[in-house]
C-alpha cells in the first residue's frame, strides 16, 4: 500500500491488531490505533508512543461520535476488534451480537460519514462452519456457521460487503486460521502453558485430543494481509489465510510439553470430538488464491505453534 497512508487500526492494541501496526508503521504509514482495552494492552503498543506517525483514542466501537471522530480522517480502515471467544457465545448470546456485528456498523457507519472508503476486516474460518471440502476454498457454500462468534462474523462480512457496492467502498476480507504468536492472550497454547505451570504433570485436553486444525504465526498472516491489499484491486476481495497443514490437539500438548522442558506428563481428555460447543474439530483453509497472486507461508502448523510456545514462555 502506498506509503504516509492515514490508517485507522480498531483493536490495535490486541494480539493480531498491534503486530499489524508494527509492520504498517515500518512501511512508513501514520496509524492511528481506536481501542477501548477490554482486551488490548498497552504494553502491545507503548513502544509507538513517541513515533509522530502514531497516534492512540481509546474509545468503543459501540460509541458511534467516538469513532465518527476517530476515523473522520483516514484514508483507509484495518477492522481487527472484535470480541474473539468463540466459547463465550454459548453462555453469553449477546456479546458477539454488541461487540462484533454492532460495533461493525458503526464503524461502516462511520465510514460512510467521513473520508475513509477502503476497509480491511478480520473475519474468520469459522464462517464456513463444519466444511465438507477440505481445504476449504473461499467460495466454499453454503456458509452455515456453528458458533455465535461465526455467525456474528458472516454477519459483518455482509454489512461490509453491502456497504461496499452501496456507498462505492473497497473491501478486503480475510478469514483466518488459528493465529498465533508473540503477544497470544487467548487459545490452546496459552491454555496449555497455564495448565502446565499450575500442574507439570497433568494436561487436561478438551474432547478427544484428535481435533485437527490449521494454525498460522502472526508474523506471516500480517505479511500476507498487507500483500493481498497491495496485489488485490477488487471491490470485494476475499481471501483465506493459514497454513498448508494441520496439527492435532494432542500434538500441540506435546509441543508445550517439549518446550516447558517436563517430562512424564499424563494427558487426561474430556470426551466427546469437540473442545466445546459450537467448536469446530476439524479446519484447514485452501489458500490458492493467495498463492496465484504471489503468497505463500514459510510455517507449518507445528512451527507456528512451537514458536508460540517459546515465545511465550521466554517472553521474547
Amino acid at each position: 500500500m502506498p506509503a504516509k497512508n492515514r490508517i485507522l487500526v480498531t483493536g490495535g492494541a490486541g494480539f493480531i491488531g498491534s503486530n499489524l501496526i508494527d509492520c504498517l508503521l515500518e512501511k512508513g504509514n501514520k496509524v492511528i490505533v481506536f481501542d477501548n482495552l477490554s482486551s488490548g494492552k498497552m504494553e502491545f503498543i507503548e513502544h509507538h508512543l513517541e513515533n509522530p506517525d502514531f497516534s492512540f483514542v481509546k474509545g468503543d466501537l459501540l460509541d458511534p461520535e467516538a469513532i465518527e471522530s476517530a476515523c473522520k480522517d483516514a484514508d483507509m480502515v484495518c477492522h481487527v476488534a472484535a470480541n474473539p471467544d468463540v466459547k463465550l457465545g454459548a453462555s453469553d448470546t449477546k456479546v458477539h451480537l454488541d461487540q462484533n456485528i454492532l460495533a461493525t456498523y458503526n464503524l461502516l457507519e462511520a465510514m460512510r460519514k467521513g473520508s475513509a472508503k477502503r476497509i480491511a476486516f478480520t473475519s474468520t474460518s469459522t464462517v464456513y462452519g463444519e466444511a465438507s471440502i477440505m481445504p476449504t476454498p473461499e467460495n466454499y457454500g453454503p456458509l452455515i456457521p456453528i458458533s455465535l462468534y461465526g455467525a456474528s462474523k458472516l454477519a459483518c462480512e455482509a454489512l461490509i460487503t453491502s456497504y461496499t457496492h452501496t456507498f462505492d467502498m473497497q473491501a478486503w476480507i480475510f478469514r483466518f486460521a488459528n493465529i498465533v504468536g508473540p503477544r497470544s492472550t487467548h487459545g490452546i497454547t496459552v491454555d496449555f502453558i497455564n495448565k502446565l505451570k499450575e500442574n507439570p504433570r497433568r494436561l487436561e485436553i478438551l474432547g478427544d485430543g484428535k481435533q485437527e486444525k490449521s494454525y498460522l504465526h502472526v508474523s506471516e498472516c500480517v505479511n500476507g494481509i498487507l500483500f493481498a491489499i497491495e496485489k488485490s484491486k477488487e471491490e470485494v476481495n476475499i481471501f483465506n489465510i493459514g497454513s498448508e497443514d494441520t496439527i492435532s490437539a494432542t500434538g500441540i500438548g506435546k509441543v508445550v510439553v517439549e518446550e516447558m522442558g517436563l517430562s512424564d506428563v499424563e494427558f487426561t481428555y474430556t470426551g466427546g470430538s469437540r473442545g466445546w460447543k459450537g467448536d469446530v474439530p476439524r479446519m484447514r483453509l485452501g489458500i490458492e488464491k493467495l498463492k496465484a497472486i504471489g503468497w505463500k507461508p514459510a510455517y507449518t502448523s507445528e512451527k507456528s505453534v512451537r514458536e508460540t510456545a517459546r515465545s511465550l514462555l521466554t517472553g521474547n
